[in-house]
């Protein structure tokens, strides 16, 4: 392909989705970072930006324009969506299925080991999605967010053994989860 561009089918594998992302992340990410002026917000809709290219890697028509133009239709609708959500829950933070490290800085899209961090996130938060709620509370609260039990048990109102529970029945649907996506641990 011309100039380096990744096809629509090959969005769906992992190595197209990362040369996507180091062809168009950083201008993406500056993209959004103009239109919302929040680079945490900028950040987040970059990563939401790839995740959808990923999912609907199908519906790329590579004659209907360049990958590029597609990646920032996308882009432009997921903030216009950030930014509809952000007015009407202003109190609303980050979204808790992220960590923060596994969002590059803009100089370093083109680092394979930040490619490889932001693709492992998308793959994690895409697992996390999959579970039952009350199990990915329970893991996003004490894995992710490294909370005590028993102060994660208080919050929620439940035995601190009843979240252990969970925390091991969600560790068990998150790894099936990621292997019906293919991912291996």
């Amino acid at each position: 392909m011309a100039g380096g561009e990744v096809g629509g089918a090959g969005l769906a594998d992992e190595a197209g989705i990362r040369a996507a992302y180091r062809l168009h992340g950083g201008e993406v990410y500056r993209f959004l970072l103009r239109g919302l002026g929040d680079p945490a917000a900028a950040e987040d809709v970059t990563q939401e930006t790839f995740l959808k290219a990923w999912r609907n890697a199908d519906r790329f028509d590579p004659d209907l324009g360049s990958l590029r133009v597609w990646l920032f239709g996308i882009a432009r609708n997921a903030m216009i969506d950030h930014a509809r959500a952000r007015d009407v829950r202003p109190w609303h933070g980050r979204d808790s299925l992220r960590e923060p490290e596994l969002v590059p800085e803009p100089g370093d899209v083109g680092d394979p080991d930040v490619a490889d961090r932001v693709l492992d996130g998308w793959v994690v938060e895409e697992a996390l999605r999959r579970l039952a709620d009350h199990h990915r509370e329970a893991l996003v609260e004490t894995h992710l967010r490294e909370r005590p039990y028993d102060e994660v048990a208080a919050e929620l109102g439940i035995p601190v053994g009843t979240l252990r529970s969970r925390v091991f029945y969600g560790l068990r649907a998150l790894r099936a989860a990621m292997d019906e996506m293919g991912v291996s641990l």
